[in-house]
Order: structure tokens, then sequence, then C-alpha cells
């Protein structure tokens, strides 16, 4: 199975053209963020998200096996609870996707969001990193959304790997990993989507996937609907690409393209697939064997075809 985790509606698109996407692609499931960049939709207009929201939950109502709806709220609006409690309740949508342009994730006006997120124990994706705007970076620093911990049911996943600031990003996952936290309870994961541009990606992932371990990181192709399969099969084989430069194994491939993304998202872990899709597409015969050592000179590891983060002490200072 493979998971898109990272999506993005126009408002422009249908049902039809997001699974005729999805099958050309060979993605199983995708998670469709409602729109908010354009077309008549901002971040800055509530009204504009409550109409984004409902659109979203129209798409996605059929098709719950393939398509999982996130709502859009901008938190520092007062009416963003209920906005949020409604598209979870009312519209049927399943998570929440937030930028924080004009705002910190630890300031006190936005706790009221994270409190609805925390009630419904919900999977989460923040923005993190630099914006595409050239303003709002200041705001999307990782270690700001620490403030999450306080909103302990809530699901976290920081989009693009936090770059330019990706080893703040992997410290702040990294704490469940410290405390011994199973990857599939962690609170905060990282998608890899779009993220470092291409000359620092093999690096980054390396020292994710040594650092933090496969079942940190998932998938996301950052497409904006609609588009061609072939968009999103690209931004997939760059994934590929960069799995078969590091000679990952099965178990590995698996859980970047789908199990840390099920986990998040609470999907059965042993969900099927619809499109055929596999998660192993290495033709090599080290497809089935683990990645010994990701960085020069650490020592690799772990059974079954499945890479070993290195081991933690279950404290720190």
């Amino acid at each position: 199975m493979i998971i898109d985790a990272h999506l993005h509606c126009t408002g422009r698109e249908t049902t039809d053209d997001v699974l005729r996407t999805l099958d050309e692609a060979g993605i199983d499931v995708g998670v469709l963020l409602a729109p908010f960049l354009g077309d008549g939709y901002s971040l800055d207009d509530a009204a504009s998200l409550r109409r984004a929201n409902e659109h979203l939950a129209r798409l996605v109502r059929h098709h719950p096996d393939r398509l999982v709806g996130f709502a859009v709220v901008d938190p520092r609006h007062p009416d963003a609870p209920d906005d949020l409690r409604h598209a979870i309740e009312d519209l049927g949508l399943r998570g929440c996707k937030m930028v924080p342009t004009g705002w910190y994730p630890y300031e006190e006006r936005v706790q009221p969001v994270f409190a609805v997120a925390n009630e419904h124990a919900l999977p989460l994706l923040f923005h993190s990193g630099i914006f595409i705007d050239g303003r709002s970076g200041r705001f999307c620093r990782p270690t700001y959304f620490e403030a999450l911990r306080d909103h302990p049911r809530t699901r976290v996943a920081l989009a693009h790997m936090g770059w330019p600031w990706t080893d703040e990003a992997l410290a702040v996952a990294l704490i469940d990993r410290i405390h011994g936290v199973p990857h599939e309870r962690a609170q905060f994961r990282l998608d890899i989507s779009f993220g470092p541009p291409p000359p620092y990606r093999r690096e980054v992932l390396a020292r994710m996937l040594d650092v933090l371990g496969a079942g940190s990181l998932q998938f996301g192709s950052d497409c904006f609907l609609p588009c061609s399969g072939a968009h999103v099969r690209e931004r997939k084989q760059w994934v590929v690409d960069l799995m078969d430069e590091l000679d990952l194994g099965a178990d590995t491939r698996e859980r970047l393209w789908s199990g840390t993304a099920a986990a998040w998202l609470g999907l059965p872990a042993t969900a099927g697939t619809h499109t055929g899709a596999h998660a192993s597409t290495h033709a090599g015969s080290g497809a089935e064997r683990p990645h010994a050592g990701l960085l020069a000179g650490t020592g690799g590891g772990g059974g079954g075809g499945d890479y070993a983060p290195r081991p933690w002490r279950p404290v720190c200072c």
C-alpha cells in the first residue's frame, strides 16, 4: 500500500479527477487538504476556509477507503475552534492542516483549536520550515511545535522535515524515541514531501533514518490537484531513487510508503491495496535486506529487512 499523506486541493478538482490521479500514480490512499492558497480561498479569510472544508467534505464523502479529508482552519480566528469541531463532527473530515502565518504555535490564542484537536485525538499536519510567501518561515520553526505536547492526544506530522531546520525537526521527533515511545504511538513524525532541494535530500533522509528510523517518516507528494497522475508519480520517483541510492530494505520502504502514515491516520495496519501498487519498488536483491548504516561510520542493523535506528538512552538531560 502507498499513502500520499500530503495532497493539496484547490477547489477546482472533482472526486473523479482525484481518483483518476491516484490510480494513474499508483497511490492507494490520499490525504487531501482543503484549499487555502488561491482560487478564492485564503488563510486570512475564515469564511473562505469554511467553504473550503465544505468542498472537501463533498469530495471525499463517498470514498473513505481512498480519500482522507483534512480541514484547514486559522487558529487566530475566534470561531476557529467551532469551525474545526463542525468540520470533524458534522462534515466528516478526519484531520486538520494548519500553517503558522502570523502566529506562533506556542501562543495562548491558538491553544483552543489545539484543545479541540486533542479532544478528538486528531492527526494534524503542520507546515514547518521556510514558507512559499517568503515571510512566514519565522513562525514555522520546528521547536515551536513542542507546544503541542500540552495536547498529548494529537498526532502531529511536521511537513517538509522542517527544511532548512531539518536537524531541529529531527530533535523534536527524537524526544518520543528517547523516552521509548513506540513509533506507532509517538506524538511527532515528519513528512518527507518536497523539503530540502535535491542536493540536500540524500544526506537529510539518511540522517533522519539513521537517528529516527522509518517509523517516524512518511511519504507525501505535496502536489496540487487537479493534476495528472504522472505529476504525482514523478514526485514518488524522487523517493524511489533515494531509496535505491540508500539500498533500503523492504520493511523500511513499507514504513515510508504507508506504515507511518497509517498509524498517524489510525488506519488498519493490514489495509489492502486498491491500485496494485507495491511499497517495495527496488529491482535489485538489496530490497530484501536491511540497510547497514546510512551514514559513513555508523553501525547498521535491524532484522527481517528493516533498518534499525541507533539505540537511545531512555532519559536525557
